[in-house]
């Protein structure tokens, strides 16, 4: 969570479009307390950028550290909460995450901190998923849709809403300053992955697949039919009335365009969907999986694979925290539309603000992929390795090696298609991570999680026999060689630095 000191910190300015002077910090009144003028904003290029459909600081609430600039030194969240002010807003927020809409409804009229507490739209966003399972219209916003969902005759354009002063509040504030925030221009300089146009099959698997480095993928999708074809618009014409998986709902592909239309929050809903070609066949038929990853061992197990391929699609802000691909897979992602930041770092070094568990089936990061921005990209500056970074645009492939960690965020609404793999450079890899004690809590894309290595190893060596044996000693080769001494390493005293002779 944003502290603070790092909102006072760091200034925020308006994009201008010719419009009068107004104070971006919050939206309340203009008062003698206001410590800095809108120009001293624009004046200072290290702040940040807030978007020019940034939604309304609607309730006004303002980070913690304004309260020292206030004349009158009194929080309001305090003094509406009582005997509660102990507790953190997220603890309150948890807790009114129990309430429905009707108790919140009620417990808004209580005092102006419950006001704002209960309004808090991620408690909306929650009843809407829960209670309307994906059968809703967004409506602007999502208590707004949820009243137009569980009351349909109560005719709702809008909801209006009430402006507080003097509260003061970092976890509120953050979720609608992540929500609002512009990605920075140092944040999308950084392009320091291999880009590679034309190369054969042959120079991918021994330069970046062996090895296991990401490597960018220039001219490998031209002729893909979904390269002409799929858009917003297209995409509705053909399925616009099939449900797709869009976060923990499935929705219907044109209400989900609908509400990435609109939608302005810190997490937007993700459509990401692994039975894509099965509910929509066509999809299928127009791409083709690029040459350099065309061998898929997992294929041999037919219907009983783990999903591996998946249609995404989101607003410009939606994405993937900081994660490494499922059960050991390679992947690589072709954006059709769109454009897309990724962050990428290798195996061996964790992000920094993410947080493992010792047996990898959980991962602790911030909530939001701007959050992470906002707070720890810039101490990737000071690392000795550093991340490997690009932006990957329509019509370009990013191959994305097992292990790596990465975070991908769409700078503006974007089409994709993705695919996890194993080849035979990775299939000893896949195999340990598929047998490990707590297989059933790692393995993921399929519901018989603790025999899925069994299953795959059996049907690997019954569909390419000696395989895995041949990969085995080949490995073992590998490592005795690494461990093998050199010439000179063996000619040399490496205790005194010098010659030494046996014969």
């Amino acid at each position: 969570m944003l502290s603070s000191t790092n909102l006072l910190s760091r200034t925020i300015k308006k994009k201008r479009h010719k419009k009068p002077k107004t104070k971006t910090r919050n939206k309340r009144q203009e008062t003698k307390e206001d410590p800095v003028e809108q120009d001293e904003l624009d004046e200072d290029t290290e702040g940040f950028n807030l978007k020019t459909s940034a939604p309304s600081n609607t309730y006004g609430v303002q980070p913690l550290g304004n309260l020292y600039f206030s004349s009158g030194s009194i929080n309001s969240r305090n003094t509406g909460l009582g005997n509660l002010q102990i507790l953190t807003d997220e603890l309150v927020l948890d807790i009114l995450g129990f309430l429905d809409g009707t108790q919140l409804g009620v417990l808004a009229t209580v005092s102006k901190s419950f006001y704002v507490l209960t309004n808090h739209e991620p408690l909306w966003r929650n009843l809407v998923l829960d209670k309307l399972n994906g059968e809703f219209l967004f409506n602007g916003s999502w208590k707004c849709t949820y009243i137009a969902g569980i009351y349909p005759l109560f005719y709702v354009n809008g909801c209006s809403s009430l402006k507080v002063r003097d509260f003061y509040s970092d976890y509120l504030f953050q979720s609608w300053l992540c929500a609002s925030l512009e990605m920075k221009p140092e944040w999308l300089e950084r392009d320091n992955i291999v880009r590679k146009k034309g190369i054969s099959v042959e120079e991918f698997v021994m330069n970046f697949e062996e090895p296991n480095k990401p490597v960018l993928l220039e001219g490998c999708i031209d002729n893909w039919v979904a390269m002409q074809k799929w858009d917003k618009d297209y995409l509705v014409s053909v399925c616009g009335d099939v449900k797709f998986a869009a976060g923990p709902v499935e929705m219907r592909l044109q209400e989900y365009f609908r509400y990435s239309d609109q939608v302005r929050e810190e997490r937007p809903l993700y459509l990401f969907d692994p039975k894509f070609a099965e509910k929509v066949p066509v999809l299928g038929s127009e791409y083709e999986v690029p040459l350099y990853f065309r061998e898929d061992l997992f294929s041999v197990l037919g219907n009983e694979r783990p999903d591996y391929r998946w249609v995404i699609i989101g607003p410009a802000g939606s994405g993937s925290s900081f994660h490494i691909d499922p059960n050991s897979t390679s992947a690589w992602n072709a954006v059709i539309k769109g454009s897309k930041k990724w962050v990428l770092f290798p195996p061996d070094v964790i992000p920094p603000g993410v947080y493992p568990s010792p047996d990898g089936a959980e991962v602790a990061c911030p909530v939001s992929i701007m959050e992470w921005f906002m707070n720890f990209y810039g101490a990737t500056k000071n690392l000795k390795r550093r991340p490997i970074e690009c932006i990957c645009k329509a019509g370009e492939v990013i191959f994305v090696p097992n292990g790596w960690w990465h975070l991908v965020i769409n700078l503006e609404e974007s089409i994709a298609i993705t695919q996890n793999y194993v080849s035979r450079r990775n299939l000893l890899n896949v195999l340990d991570f598929l047998k490990r004690p707590n297989a059933g809590e790692l393995v993921s894309g399929t519901r018989d999680r603790v025999n899925l290595h069994d299953k795959f190893e059996n049907a690997v060596e019954s569909t390419f026999p000696g395989t895995i044996d041949r990969l085995v000693q080949k490995a073992e080769e590998k490592k005795a060689q690494e461990k093998k001494p050199s010439f000179w390493d063996s000619v040399t005293d490496s205790h005194a630095g010098a010659f030494k002779f046996s014969f």
